[in-house]
């Protein structure tokens, strides 16, 4: 029997060592399973079709919200907006007589926003009048009846589906005694949460201060002011008298400068990416711009059509950040096609204003690849809510293709129905591959040509001119001669004009 104690026996005298016994055990167990398996974990493999941006899903969904957290505010002097926390939820909406219809839809919509931000939505109520009541939104006896509902289901926050006035918001939450929130509030949780870049995060950071700024509110010491009367600032005496300033004036300040910062900035990015887009218009690089409704397919799209790698995920707004990737056609021309931020209807003016830069990319396209959801119960919606945003960016006038993705979930009748919604339209599948070549030919297509044809007889020795023909030109015809390669090709007006002295 050896002389050696026994560290790793749970009666051993000193706790420290047989803790670090037993992690010494647990490393050697991990040792033994040898570096070169771990290595080759099927999820460490990069496949052909991905280039390991997908792993934002994982990481996004690495910290989950906890629920049973309270999320009163401790200072009443703090703002009306704050960001959702893993909350049970009951929607609320008003309609008109005869839109009962599109205003389920609308409410369906913003539970599925609610559950991209993180809650769970246990019920949802619409109400049928004219108009919304301008002191509670619904009412003040409807607004009662959800008071009931909600301490029924044992919900902590009501959403409204559109966006409150600070007054309405305050009259409704007196009487449901738990918080109330905006369709606005939510969207711009959602947006914040999935702001990957520089520039999204301060689109939105710009976004939500614009949206802040006035449902700033204010109770006792914080309307109160800061110096002032005989005795300002608390006694301080001579240099302290005077109006003074209210904590609630010196938060609004704040804000405005802040939001003065931010417009800077985002101003600041302009420039990088119009060098961008001039680059490209200088060598005549058409550009296709993918839009449409959110969680319409546009980024599955893209991966399809050129592998891009760009984060899928069934959730709303998943992407924000404009993504450009350079794809060539069956006879070797370039051009660029571009997934864009998502549209949804009622989407906040600050956000559009915010995302403009972004939008920038769709005013620019020669061609637009107008994205709908081919199972959405409301696809004209859609289309109209879509359609709109274009026309406020000025590319109202740009050739737009109308693809219907998603086809492999809708059945005969229903493509008899879009068909006659949109009667040229492409029905597409990203998941199942359906569709996608026809897709493709339609957008080359419609890809503008080359400004000049002619014909050339390249010299050997300037492979440089060859190469920037079937780059950025469309070759009608070629052929190798004992001076050169003749060839018979349409390029934009700059290459023509290097190509004028071998013009034949």
């Amino acid at each position: 029997m050896s002389d050696t104690p026994d560290t790793t026996d749970d009666n051993a005298a000193d706790p420290v060592d047989r803790v670090l016994a037993r992690a010494d055990a647990r490393a050697r167990v991990r040792g033994d399973l040898g570096s070169a398996q771990a290595l080759q974990d099927a999820a460490t493999v990069i496949h052909a079709d991905s280039d390991g941006a997908q792993w934002d899903r994982e990481e996004r969904a690495a910290l989950r919200r906890v629920a049973g957290l309270s999320t009163e505010l401790q200072d009443v002097t703090e703002v009306e907006y704050r960001q959702l926390r893993l909350e049970n939820v009951v929607l609320v909406g008003v309609h008109p007589q005869g839109e009962q219809e599109d205003a389920e839809n609308s409410l369906r919509e913003l539970a599925a926003l609610a559950e991209t931000a993180g809650a769970v939505v246990l019920d949802g109520v619409l109400q049928r009048r004219p108009h919304p009541d301008p002191a509670t939104y619904v009412g003040r006896g409807k607004a009662e009846e959800l008071r009931d509902i909600v301490a029924a289901v044992g919900a902590d926050t009501v959403i409204a589906d559109t966006e409150l006035a600070p007054s309405q918001r305050r009259a409704l939450e007196d009487v449901v005694k738990v918080k109330v929130i905006d369709r606005t509030t939510v969207i711009l949780d959602i947006f914040s949460q999935h702001a990957k870049s520089r520039e999204g995060k301060a689109q939105v950071e710009l976004a939500q201060l614009e949206y802040l700024l006035p449902r700033l509110r204010g109770w006792g010491d914080s309307m109160s002011r800061q110096a002032g009367g005989q005795v300002g600032a608390g006694g301080a005496g001579m240099g302290s008298r005077g109006p003074g300033e209210t904590k609630i004036e010196l938060d609004r300040r704040r804000i405005r400068t802040k939001m003065a910062q931010l417009r800077r900035q985002i101003r600041d990015f302009g420039p990088a990416r119009d060098a961008k887009r001039a680059e490209r218009k200088r060598n005549t690089i058409p550009a296709v711009a993918i839009a449409g409704y959110t969680n319409a397919g546009k980024s599955s799209l893209l991966n399809r059509l050129t592998r891009a790698g760009v984060l899928v995920e069934n959730a709303l707004f998943a992407t924000l950040d404009a993504t450009v990737r350079r794809s060539v056609t069956s006879d070797g021309r370039v051009f660029t096609l571009t997934d864009t931020v998502g549209f949804v209807r009622n989407l906040p003016h600050q956000l559009v204003e915010a995302f403009r830069s972004t939008l920038e990319e769709v005013g620019d396209a020669d061609v637009i690849v107008h994205v709908v959801d081919a199972s959405h119960p409301d696809p004209a919606a859609q289309l109209a809510t879509v359609r709109d945003v274009i026309g406020d960016v000025g590319a109202r006038g740009t050739r737009e293709i109308v693809v219907f993705n998603k086809a492999d979930l809708i059945d005969a009748d229903t493509r008899l129905l879009l068909r006659g919604l949109e009667p040229s339209a492409l029905f597409v599948s990203s998941r199942t591959g359906e569709g996608i070549a026809e897709l493709r030919r339609v957008v080359e297509e419609a890809l503008p040509l080359p400004a000049v044809e002619l014909h050339a007889l390249v010299p050997y020795d300037r492979g440089d001119l060859v190469s920037a023909i079937h780059e950025n030109g469309m070759i009608l015809a070629e052929r190798h001669e004992e001076d050169g390669t003749a060839m018979h090709v349409r390029v934009p007006e700059v290459l023509a004009g290097r190509l004028a002295p071998f013009v034949r």
